[in-house]
């Protein structure tokens, strides 16, 4: 299979991204793979497979390589002599801003190319954590309980020690603070308000049972990764997510009972369909008294949470094959025409 890998992006998880791609250049050895990479500029490169590796990209050798730009049905290779169309499936593996925000959504939309990932709606209730929580009420699916603040706005937090704060639109735990006490706060805030104007408080829960589960859609049907309970502390800082975003060797099933399992597969049903068609996302949950609530949908998961499925390239071609090109509108001009033919002209 042919399957084009795009990474990069302008977003402060941009380097996630490199680390990513080049962790499925080894997974999906099997496949045909060609790499894009889209530079802070929003400028796009054809990649050497050969090349890919961190330093490519630290050093800026990628800048050597040819440039491609977006064209109708895909991207387009410029010479003196000659162009070259890149039409294969697209893989959107940009974290955050430009990937999950919906932007390069919007830009594949638009050139009609067929793509692996989260929509524009998708990544809208996705992306910012507010509208995560906002879907989740409209769904009855149960959260943490949640504060959002404004930096432009002051208001005093009702919510009980110890909390978590958390800027609305990043993830890989990026200016995520444990605040255990009042004389924390204000610390906390200030690290999220940096990169976010809006910024999620949460109660924070002490020895939770996290869970997370992984799946995609293929003929009409939910096809789920094993559940796995990730082994942390008190929650993956960034060093740590780093790490795990370059994760190709499978992990254990979580032991758990098919009741748990059950529940934890229909939550996650709740939050893919009618919106998340066309990607492979993950989900991660808590599971507090026997109740199952979702903390965070990741529509774009590190190396696209390969390490949960047994076959993952077969998960890759199950999604490629149903991908559908965006409907043409075929515009006809009747009322301009009508209202020309009236006036006589």
């Amino acid at each position: 299979m042919r399957l084009t890998i795009l990474f990069g992006g302008a977003s402060f998880e941009h380097e996630i991204s490199v680390v990513s791609a080049i962790t499925l250049k080894e997974k999906l050895s099997s496949f045909e793979l060609s790499f894009i990479f889209c530079d802070e500029k929003h400028n796009f490169y054809l990649i050497n497979p050969l090349k890919m590796k961190a330093t490519t990209f630290s050093h800026g050798d990628y800048k050597k390589m040819p440039q491609l730009v977006l064209t109708r049905g895909g991207f387009l290779q410029k010479s003196l002599m000659s162009k070259k169309k890149h039409t294969n499936v697209v893989l959107n593996l940009i974290h955050g801003a430009d990937g999950e925000d919906g932007t390069i959504a919007s830009v594949l939309d638009f050139f009609c190319i067929k793509y692996i990932g989260p929509r524009n709606d998708a990544c809208t209730f996705s992306y910012d954590k507010r509208y995560t929580k906002y879907l989740c009420e409209s769904k009855g699916i149960k959260t943490v309980n949640y504060e959002v603040l404004s930096s432009n706005e002051h208001k005093n937090m009702t919510l009980d020690y110890p909390l978590i704060v958390k800027p609305a639109t990043l993830g890989s735990s990026i200016g995520v603070s444990i605040v255990k006490e009042e004389s924390q706060l204000d610390y906390a805030l200030d690290s999220a308000f940096e990169y976010d104007n809006n910024v999620l408080v949460e109660n924070f829960i002490e020895g939770v049972k996290e869970y997370n589960l992984a799946g995609y859609m293929f003929n009409d049907e939910i096809y789920f990764s094993i559940v796995e309970e990730p082994q942390k502390e008190e929650f993956l800082d960034f060093e740590k997510k780093y790490m795990d975003f370059s994760r190709s060797e499978s992990v254990l099933k979580a032991d758990i009972s098919d009741e748990l399992t059950v529940k934890l597969k229909a939550t996650f049903e709740k939050v893919y369909r009618e919106l998340f068609e066309g990607a492979l996302i993950r989900c991660d949950f808590f599971v507090v008294n026997g109740e199952v609530l979702l903390n965070e949908i990741n529509p774009i998961p590190g190396s696209m949470a390969n390490y949960l499925f047994k076959d993952f390239s077969k998960c890759i071609e199950n999604i490629s094959s149903e991908l559908k090109t965006p409907k043409s509108i075929k515009v006809s001009y009747d009322y301009i025409h009508s209202i020309s033919k009236a006036k006589g002209k």
